[in-house]
């Protein structure tokens, strides 16, 4: 990680022009499943307009970044920007970083390779926070993974964070499944010290 290679120049070259126009999200996504679907989801107005970025979160850069009011990382169908709409509070050019990093590592269905499996990708995640710091970022993670949530927790609060977790069942909105899963909140404490990026900036308020 580091500085932009080709790939971030070529990410820059095909979708620079749309910055702060009528795109407001990036999504990152790897599945080519998920990919396709998201730009469905796009092309159809169901989800937050923006550009679907299919390359690891390991190879993107803060630069990449640039210009989009919403990140969702590990975007699968596109769930959290879906979320954020129904919420009814949290428009499309409302600032925020969302991401569902994968269960695999920690889930008690799978092998649980925790720490060392290389689809643990919190620390990618976590150093695009720690270079860009978002005001507000939202996750999820399968309640059997404790110890990455005390991870997580503690690296935020550590980028100065201010964190709050729930465990929330899907069986809690009419599933027929528990699905037990923990939500996270972290919001950038600095921004109440007068530090950090202009509120404008922060919120991604628009003149209107």
């Amino acid at each position: 990680m580091g500085q932009p290679g080709a790939e971030a120049n070529k990410f820059h070259r095909t979708h620079g022009s749309r910055y702060g126009v009528e795109v407001t999200a990036y999504y990152n996504e790897i599945d080519p499943y998920c990919v396709g679907w998201l730009r469905n989801l796009i092309s159809e107005g169901l989800i937050a307009d923006g550009i679907v970025d299919d390359r690891s979160i390991s190879d993107v850069v803060p630069n990449d970044l640039n210009g989009f009011d919403q990140c969702h990382f590990f975007a699968g169908l596109g769930g959290w920007s879906g979320a954020l709409r129904l919420s009814g509070v949290w428009p499309d050019h409302r600032a925020v970083w969302t991401g569902s990093c994968p269960c695999q590592p920690f889930s008690l269905a799978g092998k649980q390779g925790g720490f060392d499996d290389k689809r643990h990708l919190w620390p990618a995640w976590q150093w695009l926070i720690e270079q860009r710091r978002p005001a507000t970022i939202l996750g999820e993670q399968v309640a059997s993974a404790t110890e990455w949530l005390r991870l997580v927790r503690g690296d935020l609060e550590a980028m100065d964070y201010a964190v709050g977790t729930a465990p929330i069942e899907a069986a809690c909105a009419g599933a027929e499944h528990l699905r037990d899963r923990f939500w996270f909140v972290g919001h950038d404490t600095r921004l109440g010290r007068g530090e950090g990026r202009p509120e404008h900036e922060v919120w991604g308020r628009r003149d209107t």
